[in-house]
């Protein structure tokens, strides 16, 4: 007879609701695992941003090297005519194209080196080096550098 009431007794127990220990461990881990989850938004959010504002910028120097390319550089005419020249290629202050809403705007600097590689055959190095902020986390630069020859 004992062994049935003890067998009734613990199978009373098993079917009970949790402890409280049982609850804030549970209670714990679901917070945890809320807090990660948001956690791991935030960072993708700002991960995104960050790669905008870089696409952006990259662009911006593109864009510059593009001007670079498309100035005149020819030594077959008399006078021989040369606008690749770093006075012509002053820094450029632009506004990042990512989206805005109010006051959120983003400049961006973007300076153009031009350094002579070699005379014969004439050649010269352009560099384009886009800065840029993002946030509190200080600047971030884009270089672009490519290779000018005269016009044919």
């Amino acid at each position: 007879m004992k062994t049935r009431q003890s067998s009734k007794s613990l199978r009373r127990r098993r079917s009970q609701g949790g402890s409280l220990v049982e609850v804030i461990f549970s209670l714990g881990i679901a917070t945890l695992t809320i807090a990660g989850s948001v956690n791991g938004y935030v960072l993708s959010a700002k991960r995104a941003e960050w790669s905008a504002y870089s696409l952006a910028a990259h662009s911006l120097a593109i864009q510059r090297l593009e001007q670079v390319r498309a100035a005149k550089w020819d030594t077959a005419t008399y006078p021989a005519v040369d606008q690749v020249v770093q006075s012509n290629f002053g820094p450029v202050t632009n506004i990042l194209d990512v989206p805005v809403s109010g006051s959120n705007i983003v400049y961006a600097i973007s300076r153009t080196t031009l350094n002579n590689i070699s005379a014969n055959p004439p050649m010269k190095l352009v560099q384009v080096e886009t800065v840029w902020s993002f946030l509190n986390r200080g600047t971030f630069t884009n270089t672009v550098t490519s290779y000018r020859a005269p016009d044919q």
